[in-house]
């Protein structure tokens, strides 16, 4: 088999597609909404959104959660939209700006990071399995793909693998990474009902994925060291906080696939 060949169809329970070395822009491209959380980004922010293929977007969303510098303005300065979500918490501000994607939604979401960690460019190989109908949700995977030393810390590393295992093991669905990166179809998006406000959105979407047998692979994305302090892994207490979450949220759904087997494909907790 070919390499291009090895993510497609046997692989929807994760698995890795390795992308095209050039994904041509479609004819006619699907409405592509991106979606950052911010928080006290303006170093960065402006990097990230300049960054972005703007032939593939739609719309960009910035939802400032709380920043207490002019993140909002330099978003605002290229051209993104800007929502407000005051309570804390990297959940919570997705979920804020999904509701304002509702009112009038994408056909596929983009989530990134405002940190400059991620390559924005390479948005085209993220969405590719999607538009080519090999899945409806995309990991960009950090741990397949090019990293600068450094870039992923050792605790970030360890929680990742942890999680993704304790993901095959319940579930079947093979992942490598939780990162932020990631695409999914509005439909396969709204049928998650995501509902985490902090630590455990990434997991919780990849699990409520494969509780529902939603087809899923990997990518693999490029990483660089972020620009500024991680308010997560850069801390004791936030990488304490966060594994302790991660872990939560795959114990809890497995507790609610356990007690009542027949909420597979229904809805979720």
């Amino acid at each position: 088999m070919r390499r291009e060949d090895e993510g497609k169809g046997a692989m929807r329970r994760g698995g890795v597609w390795w992308p095209h070395r050039e994904v041509e822009l479609p004819t006619e491209v699907p409405a592509i909404d991106v979606l950052i959380p911010v928080l006290n980004e303006e170093e960065s922010l402006p990097l990230v959104l300049d960054a972005i293929p703007r032939t593939w977007v739609r719309r960009v969303v910035v939802v400032d959660n709380g920043s207490e510098d002019r993140s909002a303005e330099r978003a605002r300065e290229r051209g993104a939209e800007v929502v407000v979500e005051p309570q804390r918490g990297y959940g919570a501000a997705c979920l804020r700006g999904l509701r304002y994607l509702a009112e009038d939604p994408p056909d596929v979401v983009v989530f990134l990071d405002g940190d400059f960690s991620d390559f924005p460019s390479e948005l085209p190989r993220v969405v590719e399995p999607i538009l080519k109908g090999e899945a409806e949700l995309v990991i960009g995977s950090r741990t397949l793909g090019a990293q600068e030393q450094g870039a992923l810390l050792v605790q970030a590393v360890v929680g990742n693998k942890l999680a993704c295992v304790l993901m095959e093991l319940m579930y079947g669905y093979r992942f490598s990474d939780l990162g932020p990166f990631r695409a999914i179809t509005w439909q396969a998006l709204q049928g998650l009902k995501m509902r985490d406000e902090d630590f455990g959105w990434t997991v919780e979407m990849q699990i409520k994925a494969a509780r529902r047998g939603i087809g899923a692979v990997e990518v693999p994305v490029s990483y660089r060291k972020r620009v500024g302090v991680s308010k997560i892994t850069g801390t004791l207490k936030g990488t304490a906080l966060a594994s302790y979450k991660i872990l939560y949220t795959l114990f809890a759904q497995y507790a609610l696939e356990v007690s009542d087997p027949g909420r597979r494909g229904g809805a979720d907790g």
